[in-house]
């Protein structure tokens, strides 16, 4: 299992969390997704056939790109 935390800066309120959650959780192979507005940390758990390139690629599709 792989896990990463990241700085996505445009995180800005709850609302934002729940977007980053629900999104990078339905994609196949994550298997744990938190994300806090206060330091704008997102961690996430993942195993194949979830791979970074696809978890990074979805967070700048819904607006949140990680800055590792």
């Amino acid at each position: 299992m792989d896990k990463k935390t990241v700085i996505a800066p445009n995180i800005s309120c709850g609302h934002c969390v729940a977007t980053i959650e629900r999104e990078i959780a339905a994609l196949d192979g994550v298997s744990s997704v938190s994300a806090d507005a206060g330091s704008k940390k997102v961690e996430i758990q993942w195993s194949a056939p979830a791979t970074w390139e696809r978890i990074a690629a979805e967070l700048e599709e819904i607006g949140y790109p990680a800055e590792e």
